[in-house]
């Protein structure tokens, strides 16, 4: 029971990675805060997710909303131990693969925007409570596309998910004489519910290509990138920080 005991909010956490990881920590001990945007995805998950678990609707790239939530979280629970930065992705844009002369300046920056700006407001509401305690761990979701290593990512994705790396080393010189953990995941394509269909429209070609092209020869699903979560997010990753690591299957480009 490795989160007994803790209190974890999670963003985006009615499906994809933010759900698998909230269905882990709620296993292993942990009072689960899931926030989502999505009112019947977020009842149904924090339903099957059982007593632990509690649901806050928010928008999280709205700052009051935001703000409120966190000021209520530790209210209602007295702390905030973990801080699992969920939101994100490509798919929020008609073309997220496109060559950056194709995109426009709107794709830009609603990329950008949706990708930085959740991990941004969620971290700078959370982290007065952390300091307060001197303790907490923070998880951010980056991808490899912020290393450069996704050719079927586009630019602005790429950006944004370069800017999640960089956030996250610079924040564990902030954080860490406070006793804050602070790290991030880069998941290669991973196939939750937002992730699949795009998935199924590759041709058998295609598939093959990506699943030869990782050595463990899979694809990832969401409980593949949650138990990296997890373990940064537990008391084993006590003296881990600023690390972003790379969950691919040993996938290298």
């Amino acid at each position: 029971m490795r989160f007994n005991g803790k209190v974890a909010l999670i963003t985006a956490a009615a499906n994809g990675i933010g759900r698998a990881t909230a269905e882990i920590m709620a296993r292993e001990g942990a009072v689960v805060v899931c926030v989502d945007n999505h009112p019947e995805r977020l009842d149904a998950a924090t339903a099957a997710l059982g007593g632990n678990a509690h649901g806050r609707l928010c928008d999280a790239l709205d700052q009051a909303q935001v703000d409120a939530v966190v000021a209520d979280v530790v209210e209602t629970f007295g702390r905030i131990d973990i801080l699992v930065n969920a939101v994100g992705g490509s798919t929020i844009i008609a073309k997220p693969s496109a060559l950056v002369e194709e995109h426009s300046l709107d794709d830009w920056q609603r990329v950008i925007k949706f990708n930085l700006d959740g991990t941004f407001l969620f971290t700078h509401a959370v982290v007065p409570a952390m300091k307060r305690q001197k303790a907490g761990k923070i998880v951010n979701l980056a991808s490899i596309a912020g290393r450069g290593m996704s050719v079927a990512s586009g630019a602005a994705y790429a950006a944004a998910k370069g800017g999640i790396i960089a956030l996250t080393r610079k924040l564990s010189f902030e954080l860490g004489p406070f006793g804050i953990n602070i790290n991030a995941i880069a998941p290669s394509l991973t196939l939750t519910e937002r992730i699949r269909p795009h998935w199924n429209q590759r041709s058998p070609e295609a598939q093959t290509a990506q699943v030869e092209a990782t050595p463990l020869r899979r694809v990832a699903e969401a409980s593949d990138q949650a138990k990296v979560i997890c373990f940064l997010a537990s008391g084993d990753a006590d003296f881990v920080t600023g690390l972003t690591i790379d969950v691919t299957g040993g996938q290298s480009g």
